[in-house]
């Protein structure tokens, strides 16, 4: 039994919908589908869900919003007409957007999740009439009536254990079973949402609970890439990656997946397998627990920018007991989390996201007071760097993988501020200043890639162009 999940680019049309019929009905074990909110259309679209929540902006500054409204309704008319769907199901989706806008408006957050939801519940309702128009069993599935509860963080939803158990009872439903993604109920009955690109946390979620034997994510890509496609011209691509090298590549700027999206499934041991709605045929990429290391020490690159350095400095640092936690203490006083700890004998730099620190004032009281407190020789921020990974289970059984990388580095004249080695030895991260990020990237993708890239240049079938 498999569980499958739709993106937003997958629904964004009446054609693109038919193009799932066809998917789901091509395969008897599917029997679960996860939607998302009608995406965008083309590359200047507006998704329905940004549309939503400004829709809702307006409804708490205004208390109206009618040209959004109609907006938002136009976007499912337009698929429910390209479908030939009666107008019942328009009465359907007109009245739930208007119940969750003209909702109570005292709790911001809780009245944003509410109105967010609407986009998946009310494409889920659309999809789940189309496949019933087709003469296929099916049945939209409501959060609340299967049981999927979440704590109470709008927003920021995590689900509550005992929904796996209430999601397990949906395997005996007849028919196909059409669930919206992103949102359960609190124990109260509020609806919540989870963080954004939450369907797939939704769909992983479903696979664990259903215990299906494989999920299903269809995107927009035949599969997932060695590296940023806008970056390198025609990068390889992964057909089998595991969840912990998955992991690291989404925290560093992989948007394949949601950082949180696969945790149900790990947790489970359910296979996921990415697919292309627009290419169903091609095997897509597959994320495991285990998997053979045949590709080399590298199976991916990956770079994310925003962050910054605090660097401390103290002659023997490393004799003073308690200096590491009394800095963390200064950090969570300032509500700072942190990313990485790189350190030596007498200094240690943290990195963190830069968007922690809000302004002037609090980067200087920050610095004064690790001075005046731990009695520092040394403290200052460097603004701007961006973390570039290199990730791959093999770089366990290689030697010299730091080497080559640092060795690329240095031959594309890219200044490292940091390196970094992580314990599991699944990557290595480097830091740079975001401006030579893409250089790096590609350096390091020449380096470990760089096999491929030759074969494919000299395949006169290929109609591939040179990096």
């Amino acid at each position: 039994m498999k569980v499958v999940k739709f993106g937003g680019s997958s629904l964004s049309s009446g054609s693109q919908i038919e193009k799932i019929f066809d998917i789901v009905i091509s395969d008897q074990t599917r029997k679960a589908v996860v939607v998302s909110a009608p995406g965008k259309r083309h590359a200047n679209d507006i998704k329905v869900t940004d549309l939503l929540i400004e829709c809702a902006e307006a409804y708490l500054r205004k208390g109206k919003a009618d040209s959004l409204v109609d907006n938002i309704l136009d976007r499912y008319l337009g698929i429910a007409r390209e479908l030939r769907l009666s107008a019942d199901i328009m009465d359907e989706i007109e009245s739930g957007l208007l119940y969750a806008l003209n909702g109570d408006k005292t709790n911001p957050e809780r009245y944003l999740d509410a109105v967010k939801a609407t986009g998946e519940d009310n494409n889920a309702r659309l999809i789940a009439a189309y496949f019933q128009f087709r003469g296929i069993e099916a049945s939209y599935v409501n959060p609340k009536e299967a049981g999927l509860y979440v704590s109470d963080e709008p927003g920021n939803a995590q689900v509550l254990p005992e929904s796996y158990d209430n999601l397990y009872k949906l395997r005996e439903w007849p028919g196909l079973l059409i669930f919206p993604g992103f949102f359960g109920y609190s124990k109260d009955g509020e609806v919540l949402t989870f963080s954004r690109s939450g369907s797939d946390i939704t769909g992983s979620i479903l696979a664990n609970g259903m215990k299906a034997e494989v999920y299903e994510n269809f995107t927009d890509v035949d599969a997932v890439y060695s590296v940023n496609p806008s970056l390198v011209s025609h990068p390889k691509e992964i057909r089998e990656l595991t969840y912990r090298e998955m992991r690291e590549l989404s925290y560093a700027g992989f948007s394949v997946f949601h950082e949180e999206a696969l945790i149900p499934a790990f947790r489970a041991g359910i296979p996921v397998n990415i697919k292309n709605t627009n290419n169903p045929s091609a095997p897509g990429t597959r994320i495991v627990n285990e998997r053979s290391n045949t590709n080399g020490p590298v199976i991916g690159i990956a770079s994310d920018g925003g962050f910054c350095s605090i660097y401390v400095s103290k002659y023997l640092m490393n004799r003073e007991i308690g200096f590491g936690r009394r800095i963390l203490q200064i950090f969570e006083d300032f509500g700072l989390s942190y990313e990485h700890i790189p350190s030596g004998i007498d200094d240690i730099s943290i990195i963190l996201r830069q968007n922690q620190i809000v302004n002037q004032q609090m980067e200087d009281e920050i610095i004064s007071r690790i001075t005046n407190e731990l009695q520092a020789d040394e403290v200052h921020i460097e603004h701007n760097l961006a973390l570039v990974m290199v990730v791959g289970e093999g770089m366990r059984h290689n030697v010299g993988t730091t080497a080559r990388a640092s060795r690329a580095l240095a031959q594309a004249g890219v200044n490292l501020e940091m390196i970094n080695q992580g314990s599991s030895e699944v990557s290595m991260m480097f830091g740079v200043m975001e401006e030579e990020a893409d250089t790096a990237v590609r350096a390091l993708y020449d380096e470990f890639f760089g096999d491929y890239k030759q074969s494919i240049n000299s395949d006169p079938r290929s109609n591939f162009t040179s990096i």
